[in-house]
């Protein structure tokens, strides 16, 4: 089976200094998988580097079976959509919901956008009562909601999340996570998941990567994390500074 995400040997670079240093990763179609490590490790500009967003120096990236060139297409961001850590910065806090969700229908010609628009706020939970509002006048969950529904409203294969919920309160976060999951399974989605949280991650993940220094620690089930069956110190380290975190039902 063709895996939905293949990384192979990437290696990033800003002014010299190398970013991520020759990482691999694949991901399977339909699978959860997620990227812990401090700040620092590598683990956002991964998923930058996939969204075109960072300078691959070497090594590729082949998503759905086709290797990615240096420039992404409209194709490729039809395919592969990505929720920022931020939904106070993701979006434009002058526009209206409407004007957010219409402008990626526009940039990719869909004529259907009126259908598209109901069926993203329904799905993400909002409903078309908030079409009008501007950005600036809903809450942080709100907004973070409101970024999902943009993302999927292209109805891509693969969701890129870079800390999607770090920036909302407890209560919130676990209405968000649980909004993201319900929608995986109901389109069948494939998630490439970045946090700092080892409780969040096996909660929505199947699979992990260990990120330090811009390289891959270690590889590991969700399961292997919770019950501790880790072979390198560093990730032993995280889960002494994450101490008390418990998987989530």
């Amino acid at each position: 089976m063709t895996s939905a995400l293949f990384i192979d040997r990437l290696e990033v670079i800003f002014d010299r200094f190398r970013a991520l240093k020759g990482v691999s990763l694949e991901v399977q179609s339909g699978e959860s998988f997620g990227l812990v490590g401090e700040s620092g490790s590598g683990k956002s500009t991964l998923l930058r580097a996939i969204a075109g967003l960072a300078p691959v120096a070497s090594g590729s990236i082949t998503v759905n079976g086709k290797t990615l060139g240096p420039r992404r297409d409209k194709a490729f961001y039809r395919e592969v959509q990505m929720v920022f850590q931020d939904p106070y910065g993701s979006l434009h806090p002058r526009q209206t919901v409407d004007r957010l969700l219409q402008e990626p229908l526009a940039i990719h010609g869909f004529a259907d956008g009126e259908k598209r628009i109901v069926r993203a706020l329904d799905e993400v939970g909002l409903g078309t009562g908030f079409r009008f509002r501007y950005a600036h006048q809903l809450s942080g969950g709100q907004r973070q909601r409101v970024a999902i529904a943009r993302a999927l409203i292209l109805e891509p294969s693969i969701l890129l999340l870079d800390e999607p919920t770090s920036a909302l309160d407890a209560s919130v976060q676990a209405e968000v996570l649980n909004l993201l999951e319900e929608v995986r399974r109901r389109r069948k989605l494939t998630f490439l998941m970045v946090s700092h949280d080892l409780a969040i991650i096996t909660h929505m993940c199947e699979r992990l990567m260990v990120m330090q220094n811009g390289e891959a620690v270690e590889k590991l089930t969700a399961d292997d994390l919770v019950r501790r069956h880790v072979t390198k110190d560093y990730t032993r380290n995280l889960l002494r500074a994450s101490e008390g975190f418990v998987r989530t039902a």
